[in-house]
């Protein structure tokens, strides 16, 4: 579902920028409005609830766009929502790629599972004290 135009750069992944930009646009409003819920998502519920691009739940690109979204929202200090993503089976926690997004910013990390709980607890806090702020 890319909505180029011809002769239109487009990212790594080969979506247009304005395209992108919706996609992370919508997984940030789908997350907070989790956190302000203190739920979770699974990977494959997420996936088809974004609009402005196709991906898959097991598809890299969702794995990108997860990860700029988390890191946009940890620049602003409101901690990495990409946290809220999990697996539908098996430990029900998320992906490789949010530990590794973690240890970029230097997070230290010695359990996975306190780790998880930790960050999505700073997550869930952040939204409930800040219900009102904009999306």
């Amino acid at each position: 579902m890319s909505n180029t135009k011809p002769n239109q750069k487009l990212n790594k992944f080969g979506f247009s920028p304005e395209a992108w930009r919706a996609a992370k646009d919508e997984v940030r409003i789908i997350l907070i409005g989790c956190a302000k819920h203190r739920s979770f998502i699974t990977y494959s519920l997420l996936a088809p609830q974004i609009r402005a691009i196709d991906v898959e739940y097991h598809d890299p690109r969702l794995n990108a766009l997860l990860g700029e979204v988390a890191t946009d929202e940890e620049q602003r200090g409101r901690g990495l929502l990409s946290v809220l993503v999990v697996h539908k089976l098996d430990d029900m926690q998320p992906g490789k790629g949010f530990y590794e997004l973690a240890k970029w910013f230097n997070r230290k990390i010695t359990d996975h599972t306190l780790f998880w709980v930790s960050e999505f607890n700073r997550v869930f806090d952040y939204w409930q004290q800040h219900p009102n702020e904009r999306v």
